[in-house]
């Protein structure tokens, strides 16, 4: 059980550290557009880029269930699954993440971050407009 906890610990104080420096290098426009754009290895050699999206979405895959297990245990399950999620590729993503940075209280606290770091605000086109 204890290093259940530890764990836990490790994955708060983590997730408290890297949601703010995630959020600072989001790109402004990247909610814009209907589609989500290039990735970081999309021109890379297709063995480096299977090998990179094989490895994400194991650990996306392992954050979830770790999240599932903390909703019972001591943890973050929630945040734990949420990031989990979001570190998934699966149809419709893109989005799903546009629609919850859509919500007022998430986009205030990104932008929040964004500006405690002299970053300009994300913009996000509304959800249900074309």
């Amino acid at each position: 059980m204890a290093w259940i906890a530890a764990i836990s610990c490790v994955l708060f104080v983590g997730c408290l550290l890297i949601a703010p420096w995630l959020a600072v290098r989001i790109p402004v426009d990247y909610f814009v557009g209907r589609r989500r754009p290039r990735t970081l290895f999309a021109d890379r050699h297709p063995v480096l880029r299977w090998t990179g999206l094989v490895i994400k979405n194991l650990i996306g895959g392992v954050l979830v269930l770790a999240g599932l297990v903390m909703l019972v245990l001591p943890g973050q399950g929630l945040l734990t699954m949420l990031v989990g999620i979001l570190m998934l590729n699966f149809p419709g993503k893109h989005r799903l993440e546009r629609r919850l940075v859509s919500i007022p209280a998430v986009l205030k606290s990104i932008n929040w971050m964004r500006q405690r770091s002299g970053v300009e605000p994300i913009r996000v086109r509304s959800f249900g407009r074309p």
